[in-house]
């Protein structure tokens, strides 16, 4: 495993042999210039009022915490060695080890960031051992404090406080590791010590050697870390940095740092963040990122490779972690967030381009963008609980499933883009009950141009209905579900806002030149509460209701559908929408199909599988789109064989569903119907072909015909400290029926062209 390739024997200034890093050479060896120093100079002036540095007190306090809890380990494996009747010579060598990964590890963590750990134990310590007599002696630790297990997550993590900082510790047991001990000096990069492991240890353990790979694969650390906490401090400010509700999380960001580190191994940290928006802004998406040429160990494991595996072919911006077992850790991305996400690198470029031509400030790269302004129609979603411990339980699986919400929306064939901002807020004191406690969720939507007929109708209840029975599913299987627990979604126009929202976030303002500096520099950012309160935390518990749409009367339309689902509980008040014509230049542009892609061959950089452009196939009427679960599912194609870039806006292969399920075309579930995995995604091969614009529509009153309530069962809320998983159970598991009442609101829009 070598981190870099000589690629001559000359050297640069008389000092190194010139070398290349990753799997290409480098774009430009250029050392850099005194004012590429000082615009990183006032980089890290730009970025420091963020708290994106840590104080000397607050790292030391860190590693003192980290010293300790690797002792704690140390002294519990040498108690449970010692009860299994090891002998005392093995005991007293046991060892044991506490690793870092993530941010911390990459030395690009914030001021009050948890830390990501890894317990690595021998052999005869096992995983049950872990979550019990370890939990146990935790519990019984003074400075451990909001101590709480997922046992049967995806990753199987105990977090907990240590002495004020969060810790997320996971567990791994080496096999082949001689005398029954972990040294201290252990690496763990070494591909050899996941033989015979478990797929939860393996998976563990991936975080780590992500982590160090990439370490060990860029030229200059320090300006690495610099780069990417501008980066990610970025991505934040812009709404993209999410991996859970598909745009990208920390390791994505990581390596795409990494890779332009590589390509311009000399350069500083305000030449690469520029690099990098040129570089990713010109990406042609779906070629992979990679750090380093993929290895096969023979380990028989589960790698990303479109060769062998189809559903790998429809990733649609694959970034692919550098450790063995490979795998794509943006998996997540839909067409939607791809779209967005390439608008911010093109936006990013323009504004690096002014601030090193002397015509802007860094602080106008942190500028957040105003998501209440760049729409014209938005989806309000709304999770209600009684309690306070309940609503934090709520809104983290509500949030889990939002992507199943944008991909049922992005396959509407009416809808181009469906964003969503991945702040929470908190509802209004004044429209809910004071018991109750709300987080909502607001998904910004453009509409597709109507070309040939004057109106059209649509209804997205079936979408907003296979999404809330995703929910409430997998509450109901893992045990979670509570009287209270409600989810609500309401269409709403820009102009309605205000009755959810703090004025501030919603009023377009005319600022000044030097008001924009100041709020761009202001510190973190803290979002309002509705009455002027700062909130520190995007999962609040202030209390508030959604605004329903006004109820308007609008010419009759030709309908496309009129759907009755029995499992549907129609609203007290039908919730009645209408959309207006006038265009919104700031709306995210409808993305284009792509031409000439292609996917490079895993362990050969000659032969790429290169697909031809076709013309997509019109989508077949009254199609109902079946989702994805898992990322190993085989795509369905419904067309005659199309190669992925002939695809048309589909997940994996399935063309856009005309219309919701009417009742003589009831919709059919089967067990790919619902996506079950926070490891799964819905994945389109490419954008939507749409070249429209956000179109008028009027209200239409349609309701609901009289239905029964679909009841869910009352579950025993006597429950342990053990959280659930986030993994969604079989999609065969049955809809729960008792006598909880589901909110689950009819939205219909009238179209005008």
């Amino acid at each position: 495993m070598k981190e870099m390739s000589t690629t001559g024997d000359s050297t640069l200034g008389g000092q190194q042999p010139r070398k290349h890093y990753g799997i290409t050479s480098s774009i430009s060896l250029a050392f850099p210039r005194e004012i590429d120093h000082i615009y990183t100079q006032k980089l890290t002036e730009a970025i420091e009022p963020f708290g994106v540095f840590e104080g000397e007190d607050e790292l030391n306090h860190r590693l003192a915490v980290l010293g300790k809890l690797n002792s704690f380990v140390k002294e519990w494996i040498a108690e449970i060695s010692e009860s299994k009747n090891l002998p005392p010579s093995a005991v007293a060598n046991v060892g044991g080890k506490v690793f870092t990964f993530g941010s911390y590890r990459l030395g690009v963590h914030t001021k009050g960031a948890d830390i990501d750990a890894l317990c690595v134990a021998p052999r005869h310590i096992e995983r049950t051992d872990f979550f019990s007599s370890f939990f146990e002696k935790l519990k019984r630790h003074d400075e451990i404090k909001d101590l709480r297990a997922v046992e049967d997550a995806f990753v199987p993590v105990i977090k907990f406080k240590f002495d004020g900082i969060e810790i997320d510790l996971l567990f791994a047991r080496l096999l082949n590791i001689a005398l029954q001990s972990i040294p201290d000096n252990l690496d763990l990069r070494g591909d050899s010590l996941l033989r015979n492991l478990d797929i939860r240890c393996i998976r563990s353990l991936n975080g780590c050697r992500v982590t160090d790979e990439i370490l060990y694969l860029v030229p200059n650390k320090e300006n690495f870390r610099l780069t990417l906490r501008a980066i990610k401090l970025w991505a934040k400010r812009r709404g993209i940095y999410s991996n859970m509700l598909g745009f990208l999380g920390g390791v994505s960001w990581a390596m795409l740092v990494a890779r332009t580190c590589q390509l311009y191994p000399n350069a500083v940290a305000a030449t690469l963040v520029h690099k990098f928006f040129l570089v990713f802004s010109k990406w042609e998406w779906p070629n992979p990122v990679l750090l380093k040429q993929p290895e096969d160990s023979n380990l028989n494991l589960p790698v990303w490779d479109p060769r062998v595996n189809p559903s790998d072919r429809y990733h649609l911006m694959p970034i692919i972690t550098p450790a063995y077992p490979q795998q794509n850790s943006t998996y997540n991305v839909s067409t939607s967030t791809r779209t967005i996400m390439s608008e911010e690198f093109k936006n990013g470029l323009t504004v690096t381009d002014e601030i090193l031509q002397g015509k802007a400030d860094w602080s106008k790269l942190f500028e957040p963008p105003n998501f209440f302004q760049k729409y014209k129609h938005y989806i309000v979603l709304t999770a209600s609980a009684s309690t306070e411990e309940n609503h934090l339980e709520w809104i983290g699986l509500v949030e889990s499933k939002i992507r199943v919400l944008v991909g049922n929306l992005e396959r509407n064939e009416y809808i181009t883009l469906a964003h969503v901002n991945p702040q929470s807020f908190p509802g209004s004191k004044e429209n809910h009950n004071e018991n109750e406690f709300v987080s909502m969720w607001f998904i910004g939507i453009s509409f597709k141009k109507l070309d040939n007929s004057d109106c059209v109708n649509i209804d997205l209840t079936y979408d907003i209905q296979s999404f809330t029975d995703t929910v409430y599913r997998q509450a109901s299987n893992i045990n979670m579900l509570k009287d209270g627990m409600t989810i609500e979604a309401t269409h709403v126009k820009k102009k309605q806002l205000h009755h959810y929202l703090p004025p501030e976030l919603v009023q377009r303002k005319k600022k000044s030149l030097g008001e924009i500096n100041r709020s761009s520099n202001g510190g973190g950012s803290k979002r309002c509460s509705l009455d002027g309160s700062q909130l520190d935390s995007s999962r609040d518990t202030d209390i508030g209701t959604p605004f329903s749409s006004p109820t308007l009367v609008s010419k009759p339309c030709q309908p496309v559908s009129s759907p009755e689902d029995s499992s549907i509980t129609p609203p007290n008040h039908p919730v009645l929408v209408f959309i207006d014509n006038s265009p919104t230049a700031s709306e995210v542009s409808p993305p284009k199909p792509e031409q000439g892609m292609s996917i490079p061959v895993i362990g050969s950089s000659k032969l790429p599988i290169t697909t031809p452009v076709a013309k997509p196939p019109a989508p077949p009427a009254g199609n109902t789109i079946p989702t994805v679960v898992g990322r190993s599912v085989i795509p369905r194609i419904t067309s005659s064989s199309p190669s992925p870039t002939e695809l048309p806006n589909s997940v994996n292969g399935a063309p856009k569903r005309p219309h919701s399920p009417s009742q003589e075309d009831p919709p059919k579930r089967h067990k790919d119907t619902e996506v079950f995995s926070d490891d799964s995604a819905f994945k389109e091969p490419y954008p939507p072909n749409s070249n429209g614009l956000d179109c008028e529509a009027r209200p239409a009153v349609e309701g609901l015909s009289a239905t029964k309530p679909m009841p869910i069962p009352t579950i025993d809320t006597s429950r342990s400290q053990r959280l659930p998983s986030k993994e969604l159970p079989d999609a065969s598991s049955p809809i729960p029926t008792s006598n909880l009442r589901v909110i689950k609101n009819s939205i219909r829009l009238t179209l005008n062209r």
